[in-house]
């Protein structure tokens, strides 16, 4: 077995079928779920997924249990709300038959992992500003080079060896409403503000939230230049400010809470 897609999930029938359609070439579709109360586990058994029930809030821990499970000797992370098109199931083939069948210039033996390249859909249009492009992830590991993952937030790979970056582009439907949007904020707002907690971040005041919206609006809104995708890029860039106030203000909210209970 060369390929072994790992899919973790929770309550995503409305994106789960199609990002299933794009990974009939694998040898197999792991699916980790952490306790669905929709379709998604009907819908990913009828493309013969693999599903295994393993419910967490930590997401490095999901993908470390998809890593357990996986039999191929390459895995492949994918997320529900991503695609694969042909380009790229043909790049990522060639590497897993690599040295049998060289591919080109840019696989090495050395590779045992690689990033690939993503096209956020966000109001339903593709952006290529507000730091949404490249936005290189990195999902595909030689299954033995790849140690664990780590993060409760923003997860990292541990692996040996190099790390190569593909050419082809996941399609990853990011936002279709502000609706998504804010509910997204509210859920990672809450386990941001937790590290920052944990981590003994300076108590919040005028200053530093002020300091903190404004780095984020030069980050989004000028050195990442959002407003070049339009009147769906500015507000997104501006959202993204608005959700760093957000996070900051549930750190604000703990802090206050701590303070009381001494």
């Amino acid at each position: 077995m060369k390929i072994s897609a790992v899919i973790i999930t929770k309550n995503e029938e409305k994106m789960i079928e199609d990002c299933l359609k794009s990974l009939t070439w694998v040898d197999e579709i792991v699916v980790i779920d952490g306790g669905s109360k929709d379709r998604t586990v009907e819908i990913a058994k009828k493309y013969k997924a693999r599903i295994i029930e393993h419910v967490t809030d930590n997401y490095s821990d999901q993908r470390n249990y998809g890593l357990k499970e996986a039999l191929g000797s390459w895995v492949f992370y994918i997320d529900a709300d991503e695609r694969v098109a042909p380009e790229l199931r043909d790049e990522v083939l060639g590497i897993s038959n690599f040295p049998a069948r060289p591919a080109g210039g840019q696989f090495s033996i050395s590779n045992s992992a690689y990033a690939i390249p993503r096209r956020n859909m966000i109001f339903g249009k593709e952006f290529k500003h507000g730091g949404q492009w490249p936005d290189y992830v990195k999902r595909l590991f030689k299954k033995s080079e790849l140690v664990k993952w780590g993060g409760e937030l923003h997860e990292e790979p541990v692996f040996k060896g190099n790390l190569g970056h593909l050419k082809n582009s996941l399609r990853h439907i990011k936002h279709e409403n502000l609706a998504e949007m804010v509910e997204k904020t509210n859920r990672w707002s809450e386990i941001e503000a937790k590290l920052m907690f944990n981590a003994h971040h300076p108590p919040m005041n005028i200053i530093r939230f002020m300091t903190a919206m404004m780095r984020e609006f030069w980050l989004r809104m000028v050195k990442q230049t959002a407003f070049l995708d339009g009147p769906e890029g500015i507000i997104y860039g501006i959202y993204q400010v608005f959700s760093r106030f957000i996070s900051y203000a549930k750190l604000w909210e703990m802090q206050l809470n701590a303070r009381s209970n001494i």
